[in-house]
């Protein structure tokens, strides 16, 4: 609580700064790189900062923070339009108001939101547009400062514009819509201490599209509708976005859900994208937050591109100002699906029995014989436009689900884990003393793991565990994670082996996948035959699967082997998982 109150110190100090005006309006010009350009370019990092702080010292509704350092050495920035502040933290939710966190830049190449969100900041400073009564809006100026600094114009092959742009890599050459559950960066680290200070209850995460040709400059990707479940879930998927979509259709800009396919037609039918918490979206929606990724269409010329999500945002802005009230109380009573004993889904695959018809606007296209290779290459003819009925998979079903315990017990040496909790503020209490208690473990039974690098790992996918009930001694200084607070979806993505993102499929437990202690086989032989002569049941067990597999049969290591995992000689922390769980 003291550091909290420490924190909102520090905020009220940076609001009295940016609440005294410095400057007058007409004394700075405020038009953009982007409009003085005619729509060609963007600025580089240090004259978007240099922008907002000449915003936030001319108008009283701006403020600038300064947050966490990212692996770039510059810290993240977070600036908020708010006519209503006070000396108190905007942040307090004493006011009541709704919050809509904007991220830009995550892939600096992807500049739309950069040059979109800093013309919305300003319109709003300056009267231009209406101002939300129930709404603060906070955004990131740029989150990959290290590729926004990366600057040039040829990496975005695929793209038509800005001149000059920042790189996908970051500082460390991460991907950072990826890192997100993992936060292997400081970005990410910085990320979450920022979205937690915020809590926002909507998120918008900008950024430009690839995959397939069509007629639409945007797309939506909102949170896929049934993982983020309960009330919410449903507003989102019957409320906000189809009133997102007419109301800019009402303004002359036409939207379709963002196209996930990858050189092929999109005539043929596509599936929603599954938005898993190593991506922006995915994590929010953690937090019971409303998230949507703006995927402008690659090809579409840069100044259509931002102009485009600019009104994408100012029309969302308008929506959800109206939807305040609601959302807010949405959120609470979501707040009760995640009770222990409660059933929770881990992993989810595409409900065919459901499907949405769009109609699409496209572009015929056909396989033609390739100039270079001589094979079959897509070619899409922009001459040759249609609307065309298409089959849009937007509903997912669990494939795997999970009860809710009522707590995760985490051992006090697996730090790296903890640190990850702790940074994402999900609450804890410490073990007293070292006492035996019963609890559920987990043992890994089977998993598969990526053969090529990914984001700095070799995750595994299609884990399964086996469950049991035992006694369990903890220690004296174990972190006891209690599952009935906020952070519980982020709890329970994360420490649960099974799910897509969790720490275990990161890699953050590959040491008990290998063994520590082993056998000399001539040492072993000898106390094998005695284990096996005073356990009939094992020796009977070990010639039942010497006759039904040849290949055990024919593999003397394998039958020492075996026999060694059925004895008291086996180590006990080869493929038990650590961290347990209590009741529910």
């Amino acid at each position: 609580m003291a550091a909290l109150t420490r924190l909102y110190l520090i905020i009220s100090i940076l609001l009295f700064c940016s609440c005294t005006t410095k400057n007058k309006p007409d004394e700075i010009d405020f038009t953009t790189l982007f409009e003085t350009s005619g729509g060609t370019e963007t600025p580089e990092y240090a004259e978007v900062i240099k922008f907002y702080e000449n915003l936030s010292e001319v108008y009283n509704a701006v403020a600038l923070y300064t947050m966490q350092d990212t692996d770039s050495g510059h810290p993240l920035h977070l600036v908020t339009f708010n006519p209503d502040r006070s000396f108190e933290s905007e942040f307090s939710r004493d006011n009541e108001k709704s919050i809509l966190l904007v991220n830009n830049g995550i892939h600096p190449g992807e500049s739309d939101g950069i040059d979109a969100s800093m013309m919305l900041i300003r319109d709003l400073a300056q009267g231009k547009i209406a101002t939300p009564k129930n709404t603060i809006i906070a955004v990131i100026p740029v989150y990959n400062i290290g590729g926004a600094l990366n600057r040039n114009s040829t990496t975005r092959t695929n793209q038509n514009g800005p001149v000059a742009y920042g790189f996908r890599g970051n500082a460390r050459n991460y991907d950072l819509n990826r890192d997100f559950i993992k936060s292997d960066t400081k970005n990410a680290k910085a990320f979450a201490n920022l979205f937690r200070i915020v809590k926002p209850d909507y998120f918008i995460d900008n950024h430009v599209s690839n995959g397939a040709d069509y007629q639409y400059t945007l797309t939506h990707l909102f949170t896929q509708h049934n993982k983020l479940g309960g009330k919410l879930g449903d507003y989102l998927h019957t409320s906000l976005m189809p009133k997102l979509e007419d109301s800019l259709q009402q303004n002359n800009w036409d939207i379709t859900p963002y196209v996930n396919v990858f050189n092929q037609s999109p005539e043929k039918g596509f599936t929603q994208f599954m938005d898993s918490p190593r991506y922006s979206t995915g994590y929010t929606t953690l937090f019971g937050t409303v998230g949507m990724m703006v995927e402008t269409h690659m090809l579409k010329p840069y100044k259509q591109r931002v102009e485009g999500t600019y009104k994408l945002m100012q029309q969302f802005v308008e929506i959800v100002d109206k939807d305040a009230l609601l959302v807010r109380n949405l959120r609470k009573i979501d707040a009760d699906l995640y009770k222990p004993g409660n059933t929770y889904p881990l992993q989810w695959k595409v409900d065919t029995s459901k499907t949405t018809t769009l109609n699409f606007k496209g572009y015929e296209a056909k396989m033609i014989p390739s100039t270079i290779t001589g094979k079959s290459r897509l070619k899409f003819n922009r001459n040759q436009p249609y609307t065309r009925a298409t089959t849009y998979y937007n509903n997912f079903a669990p494939s795997a689900s999970i009860t809710i315990p009522k707590q995760y017990i985490v051992p006090k040496g697996y730090w790296n884990v903890i640190d990850l909790l702790k940074q994402n503020k999900i609450q804890y209490e410490r073990v007293q003393k070292d006492t035996l208690i019963t609890a559920e473990v987990y043992t890994i039974k089977d998993y598969n793991t990526r053969t090529s690098p990914y984001e700095g790992h070799y995750p595994h996918y299609n884990t399964i565990v086996s469950k049991k009930t035992e006694s369990v001694a903890i220690k004296k200084g174990d972190y006891i994670f209690d599952t009935e607070q906020e952070g519980v979806r982020y709890l329970l993505e994360t420490l649960e082996p099974a799910a897509v993102d969790s720490f275990f499929n990161w890699n953050f437990f590959d040491a008990i996948l290998q063994q520590k202690e082993g056998f000399s086989p001539y040492v072993w032989e000898d106390k094998a035959a005695a284990f096996l002569a005073e356990n009939p049941k094992i020796k009977a067990e070990l010639e039942a699967k010497k006759s039904e597999d040849e290949k055990f049969n024919a593999n003397w290591y394998a039958q020492l082997d075996w026999i060694h995992k059925k004895s008291p000689n086996y180590e006990t922390a080869h493929l038990r998982y650590p961290i347990i769980r209590v009741g529910g």
